[in-house]
């Protein structure tokens, strides 16, 4: 055990972490040479599409330092603010953490709440400056933040550049002399953490563990102690680049686990594994669950897949623990699931890796905030979707969330980010310099105002060098509205949305105009109205085909075309009152780009 380190990697997005990742990898020969490559532990597609690192990936390296070889177990974590939860796991696995910062663009908003995260687990921190080599590098002003920060000497913290190679010794270096080896007793009862699963349709569910307490073969009879199951563990091994078996795994380890576990509900993250014959009477408590603050429903093209995509989202649901799902249905859409999310990238994501990864072809909803309601007598309900709103008569007030918001930018840009969040309802709680031209400000926002396009105006403002971090603050008054859409007076459930009254009337006349483009013309007009109860706040119409029924009339008295014309005229009248109006899915998926 002394001989083991367990640490991972934080930072802001895009800092390098996956980068430093691969660098690591190659001083200690994990990999051979044939089979490197950039981004080597980002092995689904988005991630290397999109740049980012959406799922936390564990591998254990060996290094010879001083005569004596090591093993390093590292787990690379995501950057963005979305996938926190698969820090807070990750970190709950280790004794230190390597915090990564740009030296070009300094400390940032998720490198602060990622720290806080790791602080709060008591890790040793490892302060890296990573991309010295580049020529606007500014390594002496981050070095400075970072004293700052962390209360460190400038000595402690390690230089590095992961494109080019450079600190990478010292680094591993520093791993093995500052971060401490893993504590427990191999000789006791066992007791392990799940911190991931993966579905695997050959072998069943794999288990991603660290053991804290006591030592695991193969073959042993395990218990699950949540779900109190019981399995024989068949296989467990190390995580490599590939997964290597080994016969016995003790405390301080982190492993993996094959067991014919078949059904995704019989595996919870953050359970504890122990032995079915001698369990352990204390679970360990490695972090908490988080709670989606973004909902929006999910429904198949194919009303005919939805009990295939109820089977797959149990799978993502293993993968990605934040993924809260229950089923639903809609008039408009029918049979599906309403999902709950830690953010817009969030959802994003899983819609992505449900077609890419399943072969789904999915529509997803205006996403939603959750809302608490009170009715007179005082009962506090839920409210994640505009159908399950109460009555307004019955309520006596709407909280909706507020979120703690903190921007880290540059002095250059502070007065129109502040002209920003004010105009989303914002109010400015605490402004703190860090350094001579960095700044970071602390806002209570409102989710709904940031939920569409807060990000993307905020980074035109700062012309891309703002970065935001946010966390559930509490929850307050609001005055918020249901506004529905009706389309030939019929109410589309699927397209209401929750808003704040002031902004009600600009939201019904936007999506108006915006179903207007999409829907088909029919041979009758098509109102499409927005409403707040019975009041009509916004309407547009869908111009008529014009089928011209003159056209057989070559000849004859004026009188026998207008008899045709008021015919047609009756016709559309009558067509308006009992035809119906076939939504296309297009509609809805431009109405969610577009809101």
């Amino acid at each position: 055990m002394q001989n083991l380190r367990n640490f991972c990697t934080i930072a802001h997005i895009d800092h390098g972490k996956s980068t430093l990742a691969d660098r690591l990898l190659e001083v200690t020969k994990t990999v051979v040479a044939r089979d490197m490559r950039a981004q080597l532990l980002d092995d689904m597609d988005l991630e290397r599409e999109k740049g980012i690192t959406i799922k936390s990936r564990a591998i254990q390296m060996s290094y010879t330092h001083r005569g004596t070889v090591y093993q390093l177990n590292l787990i690379d974590t995501p950057g963005h603010v979305d996938f926190s939860y698969e820090v807070s796991r990750s970190i709950a696995a280790c004794e230190g953490a390597l915090l990564v910062v740009d030296a070009t663009q300094g400390v940032e908003a998720q490198t602060m709440a990622n720290l806080h995260l790791a602080l709060k687990q008591r890790l040793v921190i490892l302060p890296i400056v990573n991309k010295i080599d580049l020529p606007h590098a500014q390594t002496q002003r981050v070095t400075e933040q970072l004293v700052d920060i962390l209360g460190c000497t400038p000595g402690e913290i390690i230089r590095v550049s992961a494109k080019e190679g450079l600190g990478i010794t010292a680094l591993l270096e520093a791993i093995i002399t500052r971060i401490p080896a893993p504590t427990g007793c191999a000789d006791t009862l066992l007791r392990a953490m799940v911190f991931d699963a993966v579905y695997n349709p050959f072998r069943g569910i794999e288990v991603y563990f660290r053991i804290f307490d006591g030592t695991l073969h193969r073959g042993d009879l395990i218990r699950f102690l949540q779900t109190q199951k019981n399995y024989h563990a068949d296989e467990i091994g190390i995580l490599k680049l590939e997964q290597v078996p080994q016969a016995t795994l003790s405390a301080g380890n982190i492993g993996y686990l094959i067991g014919n576990i078949k059904a995704a509900g019989e595996v919870k993250i953050g359970d504890t594994i122990t032995h079915a014959k001698h369990p352990c009477t204390a679970p360990v408590y490695g972090f908490s669950h988080v709670k989606p603050v973004l909902f929006a429903s999910i429904y198949p093209t194919n009303a005919d897949a939805y009990e295939e995509l109820r089977v797959t989202l149990d799978k993502l649901q293993l993968n990605d623990a934040s993924l809260v799902k229950e089923p639903e249905t809609s008039v408009a859409l029918g049979f599906g699931f309403r999902c709950g999310f830690l953010g817009m990238l969030h959802m994003d994501i899983t819609r992505e890796r449900l077609t890419r990864e399943f072969g789904l072809d999915v529509i997803a909803t205006t996403p939603s905030v959750q809302l608490r309601a009170i009715d007179k007598q005082g009962r506090v309900r839920l409210v994640d979707k505009p159908s399950d709103m109460p009555p307004a008569n019955s309520l006596v007030r709407l909280e909706e969330p507020i979120m703690g918001v903190k921007i880290i930018s540059r002095t250059d840009f502070l007065g129109g980010i502040i002209q920003l969040c004010v105009s989303r309802r914002g109010v400015l709680r605490n402004q703190a310099f860090l350094g001579r031209d960095q700044v970071e400000l602390t806002f209570d926002l409102p989710f709904i105002e940031i939920l569409i396009d807060f990000f993307d105006k905020l980074k035109s403002i700062s012309k891309g060098y703002a970065s935001v971090d946010y966390t559930l603050n509490k929850f307050t008054p609001a005055d918020l509205v249901k506004l529905d859409i009706l389309i030939n007076g019929v109410q589309v459930d699927a397209f209401s949305v929750l808003v704040h009254r002031k902004n009600a009337f600009s939201w019904g006349k936007k999506r108006c105009e915006e179903l207007k483009k999409v829907l088909p013309r029919q041979l009758f007009e098509v109102p499409i109205q927005a409403a707040i109860g019975a009041k009509i706040i916004a309407r547009t119409v869908v111009k008529a085909m014009r089928k011209n029924v003159t056209a057989r009339c070559s000849g004859g008295d004026v009188m026998r075309k207008r008899k045709l014309l008021e015919n047609q005229r009756s016709g559309k009248t009558r067509m308006r009152q009992i035809g119906k109006v076939q939504i296309p899915r297009e509609a809805f998926w431009h109405l969610l780009k577009r809101f």
